[in-house]
């Protein structure tokens, strides 16, 4: 069985939630990643890219002419859809949505099963569209099953729907424990003094600004390292000080070399709506390469890594510090590394795939009989 993916960020960005599940499924079936349109030709055209090192998955990108009226954009996106399933004879498939949106140009395929994998509250993002919410509800009333990426997120959505998961951030574990060893540093960090406080992921609307910029102050001697790009926000508006650093996008391959580094790891995100639900992969990430975190009190990093003494909770500069000297004048981590290995050894991107994988088996079980009413809604 095939899986088409209407994903609501571009494959080649940041390394996340929808890479790992689906490269996943890639290795035993055929996955085509159809990203968000681009309004940027003079003809409507697609193309399609085949992932580096996956023989299995390929990335779809819709090119729709930039003077196409707004009323014709769902039609033109519905045909070069047609055409791309057409052409790599897809006829027996799931469709996974990670962008309800996209539902405006792909209501008239028949998919076998339709998977909503609702990894954020999107509707809560900067620049989100204001029919979002409007999509999922009706996303939702299609879907055959959903996944949430965080408990969270799971219990604002369970009452929406009969057949909900909460599956929240796994962790690719021997990958970011190789920081445990003592890899060579990035030639763009080596010369930073110590100690470091890192941070790796997207720059955005859910970054803390005035706690960077505070606690930048009240310790000058400590250095703060942000790799990621920037994004939805003016890069102007950004802390700049010689204890800030902002070394620019890594791929995922470079990310434990950086890691290794730092003694210690943060996740400093403001409380706000587009934090509210969020789950950060980074979480255990963080813990695999070995390091303390200190992170805000967002809802699922406080349950469960900061009620088990796995993550330092703190919302303020005063807080913060006091969190960071407590780790800096522990003398023995051992105790704290093995909760943490603990907690690890029940958690992987393996596990949680196959746990959602005989969801899906089960969930087509049940499609043997289609329900009528549901085909008629969707067509």
């Amino acid at each position: 069985m095939d899986l088409i993916c209407f994903s609501h960020i571009r494959w080649n960005f940041v390394y996340q939630r929808p890479q790992h599940l689906l490269t996943r499924f890639a290795v035993y079936n055929r996955v085509f990643i159809i990203e968000e349109p681009l309004y940027d030709q003079d003809s409507d055209f697609y193309e399609i890219k085949k992932d580096t090192g996956n023989n299995n998955l390929w990335i779809v990108l819709l090119h729709v002419s930039k003077n196409a009226p707004a009323e014709k954009r769902a039609h033109i996106l519905k045909a070069l859809i047609d055409s791309c399933v057409y052409a790599g004879k897809i006829k027996n498939y799931i469709l996974w949505y990670y962008s309800p949106m996209a539902l405006s140009y792909s209501n008239h395929l028949h998919p076998t099963l339709i998977v909503y994998d609702c990894m954020d509250e999107l509707s809560a993002f900067k620049f989100a569209p204001p029919e979002l919410k409007k999509m999922e509800v009706r996303l939702l009333s299609l879907a055959d099953i959903v996944f949430t990426g965080g408990y969270s997120l799971y219990e604002t959505k369970k009452h929406l729907h009969h057949n909900i998961y909460p599956f929240p951030s796994s962790i690719d574990k021997s990958h970011f424990s190789a920081a445990r060893t003592n890899l060579k540093i990035p030639s763009d960090q080596a010369s930073i003094p110590h100690p470091q406080f890192g941070f790796y992921g997207v720059i955005d609307e859910r970054f803390h600004i005035s706690l960077i910029d505070e606690l930048s102050s009240l310790r000058p001697e400590w250095h703060f390292i942000f790799i990621g790009p920037v994004i939805k926000i003016d890069p102007a508006l950004l802390p700049q000080k010689k204890n800030i650093h902002y070394p620019g996008s890594k791929n995922y391959n470079e990310l434990p070399y950086y890691l290794s580094g730092w003694d210690v790891a943060i996740l400093p995100f403001a409380l706000n709506e587009s934090t509210k639900y969020i789950s950060p992969t980074k979480t255990p990430e963080y813990l695999a390469g070995g390091k303390p975190v200190i992170s805000t009190s967002i809802t699922d990093v406080v349950t469960p890594y900061g009620k088990q003494g796995l993550v330092h909770i703190a919302d303020t500069a005063e807080e913060f510090i006091i969190a960071a000297e407590k780790i800096f004048n522990d003398k023995n981590k051992n105790e704290w590394k093995i909760k943490v290995d603990q907690f690890l050894k029940n958690i992987s991107w393996n596990k949680t795939w196959h746990h959602m994988f005989a969801l899906i088996e089960e969930a087509l079980e049940k499609k043997v009989i289609p329900n009528p009413q549901k085909q008629k809604e969707y067509v």
